[in-house]
């Protein structure tokens, strides 16, 4: 599903952000990706939804490589992965229903397939019974289901979650964490990037920890070390 071959990342010549990632991801894991501010984190995520492009190596998901891939062909790629970052990002004078179908309006799908999709997968994240609500009539834990679900519209076969939980509560990052958790039980591909240690130590998934833009662990029933 995911492969990086010796991929390096440098943004001035003397400080790599990530230096010879070498990293495969299967169809259907869940995976949590961990470590301290500054290591590399963020950028691993750009590089795999191909906002950055790495200085050396190359990465592959599923059928694509990726490595040089052209501005054009970018959002169909990032039809297949799924987004989800901390800051929700909806928009203030569109409803829940709304907002989720934007993301199918702007890919060009009819209007029979959006009003197909869309209750789906307000279902699936608990927000069936607020799809006329507006972003400022939602908890922070509902927007954020908000996103999944707009996440969701085009089926990925993974989805990134980049700090979901950063801004919420216990409960709702449990809320959120368990949404995860059943999207994956579809088969879906789920990359967890976190701080949240208690998080990950429950899940008792697989952890990749990153340290001065190195894998320094990769355990396949891991806890958050660092």
């Amino acid at each position: 599903m995911i492969k990086l071959h010796s991929v390096t990342k440098y943004y001035t010549p003397t400080a790599p952000v990530l230096k010879d990632i070498n990293l495969a991801i299967k169809p259907g894991e869940f995976v949590s990706i961990v470590g301290q501010s500054g290591a590399g984190k963020t950028t691993l995520v750009r590089l795999l939804i191909a906002e950055e492009r790495p200085t050396r190596g190359r990465i592959e998901i599923g059928d694509w490589d990726i490595t040089d891939i052209k501005s054009s062909v970018v959002p169909y790629l990032r039809r297949q992965i799924g987004v989800i970052f901390h800051d929700f990002k909806l928009l203030p004078k569109k409803t829940v229903m709304e907002n989720v179908s934007f993301a199918l309006e702007v890919a060009g799908e009819t209007s029979s397939r959006i009003r197909q999709v869309v209750p789906q997968v307000l279902h699936i994240v608990g927000l069936g019974n607020k799809a006329d609500r507006y972003p400022n009539q939602l908890s922070g834990g509902e927007q954020q289901r908000v996103v999944i679900a707009r996440s969701l519209v085009h089926r990925p076969k993974m989805l990134i979650a980049d700090e979901p939980t950063g801004n919420l509560d216990a409960i709702n990052t449990d809320e959120i964490i368990e949404i995860l958790k059943k999207i994956n039980e579809f088969g879906t591909t789920i990359l967890l990037v976190t701080h949240n240690r208690e998080v990950v130590n429950r899940l008792r998934r697989r952890v990749i920890t990153l340290a001065d833009g190195q894998i320094v662990s990769d355990e396949q029933t891991g806890k958050y070390i660092i």
